[in-house]
């Protein structure tokens, strides 16, 4: 495999997609010597079937605001690769939307998908509609809008959508409403639904969770703990939510939170009133987390700054992609970071990522990292086709395994001569190694 040669031609055939091209360069790199050492991966051409979708859907949604107006947006499903299961992936509703940005998402999720073990293949969809300042009404006339372009191509065997960005459990049950209508079945296709309609047990806090339960794991490798540890969070939605719960069960200190205004600083940490206020703070459809600050005055709001100027043991970057660069990286290193696990999809830059691994420090990337909230997901899939509930307790002790068995994979792969876990590469290689096997299996189609 010539990378330098794939990645050029894909740059040719897609310019401007830098998100896209970025993940595929980082997935590309990892796994460079264990496929050259596979020679019938390259007889079968699985990398160049790989990093292109099966198949992407665009398509114009229209619909009606509260005035009478006619509002005009566009969706997007891109249906990646399914060797191991249906597409799985959540739907992003946020103004930055584009297709570089879901194929890069929907790239990753065929690796992330692939490391929970569980059969579910890789995909994404979105739009650019801004969910917020609308009311309910138009959130629920533009979700049965898109839901009316998309229904055709989804389904619990074929592609199950979730939440993202933007989409949470008042989007999916207005799109799932419109799906079970228009398809005449109640066969549970979107994850992420309410308790009372299919949903399961802490799916909303997943992601934080499995987040933090790797996080364990990587301490436990050092003998460490998280008791006494100082942990900075950027977001404050669900994926911070959960982080901050758990970590301060576990007995750490979550001191940060952020939103597009800036960050909080909070020296006592996030107790239980605090993370119930930031949960109330984000349902208020507002981004900005500066109210924090004026509810507990003990804390700091830094306008326009990000967390990862504020001295920690270990940063979670928990918002969206690239959100932690290379200046970033070199102020945690000089404030003495031990750890840091990219939460939010593709958090940190190729070169915040390299000065990391320059200093020997523990990294863990978001396809690995995060893989509990779509872990729950697929449990809630399982649930879904049984026809039945676990407890709050059975689907927690299931995700700590899928995070646990997740953290063995990425050090059976990601371990060199020295004892250090290049987690990035151990992700990329224990996922391809799954999906590559899967699709020689299958024939060249």
């Amino acid at each position: 495999m010539n990378v330098k040669e794939i990645l050029n031609n894909l740059e040719t055939r897609h310019p401007g997609e830098h998100e896209y091209l970025q993940a595929v360069r980082e997935v590309l790199e990892s796994i460079e010597e264990i496929y050259n050492q596979n020679p019938q991966y390259e007889a079968a051409k699985i990398i160049e079937r790989l990093v292109e979708p099966d198949r992407i859907y665009t398509f114009r949604i229209s619909w009606m605001d509260d005035a009478g107006n006619v509002q005009v947006n566009l969706g997007y499903r891109v249906q990646f690769n399914n060797a191991i299961g249906p597409y799985k992936g959540g739907i992003r509703l946020h103004p930055s939307v584009n297709l570089s940005i879901l194929k890069f998402l929907g790239f990753e999720q065929i690796f992330k998908n692939a490391l929970t073990t569980l059969p579910m293949g890789g995909g994404k969809g979105g739009s650019d509609f801004n969910p917020k300042g609308k009311s309910d009404n138009e959130i629920m006339r533009f979700c049965q809008a898109f839901m009316l372009e998309l229904w055709r191509v989804i389904g619990p065997n074929t592609d199950v959508p979730a939440g993202d960005i933007g989409t949470g459990g008042r989007e999916i049950g207005f799109m799932y409403g419109m799906y079970k209508k228009l398809q005449f079945e109640n066969s549970g296709v979107f994850t992420g639904k309410g308790l009372n309609w299919g949903g399961s047990l802490i799916r909303p806090e997943a992601t934080g969770f499995g987040a933090t339960y790797f996080t364990k794991e990587m301490l436990d490798t050092k003998n460490d703990s998280f008791k006494g540890k100082i942990v900075t969070v950027s977001g404050f939605g669900n994926v911070a939510w959960g982080v901050a719960l758990k970590v301060t069960e576990l007995g750490g200190k979550v001191v940060t939170i952020s939103g597009p205004d800036g960050y909080i600083y909070d020296e006592k940490g996030l107790d239980a009133d605090k993370i119930n206020y930031l949960l109330s703070l984000r349902a208020s459809n507002n981004d900005i987390v500066s109210p924090y600050a004026e509810v507990f005055p003990e804390a700091k709001f830094y306008a326009d700054r990000k967390p990862w100027e504020v001295p920690c043991d270990i940063a979670m970057p928990s918002a969206i992609q690239n959100e932690l660069d290379e200046e970033d990286a070199k102020i945690l290193i000089a404030n003495g970071v031990k750890y840091i696990v990219e939460v939010s999809n593709m958090g940190c830059t190729p070169e915040a990522i390299e000065l990391f691994h320059q200093n020997k420090l523990p990294f863990a990337p978001g396809k690995a990292a995060n893989a509990g909230g779509v872990g729950v997901s697929g449990l809630e899939m399982s649930q879904n086709a049984m026809k039945m509930n676990w407890t709050k307790e059975e689907v927690d002790a299931k995700l700590h395994q899928i995070m646990s068995s997740i953290h063995s994979a990425c050090s059976k792969y990601g371990t060199d001569h020295e004892g250090y876990i290049d987690y990035v590469k151990g992700a990329n290689i224990a996922g391809f190694i799954k999906v590559a096997d899967a699709m020689l299996d299958l024939g060249v189609v």
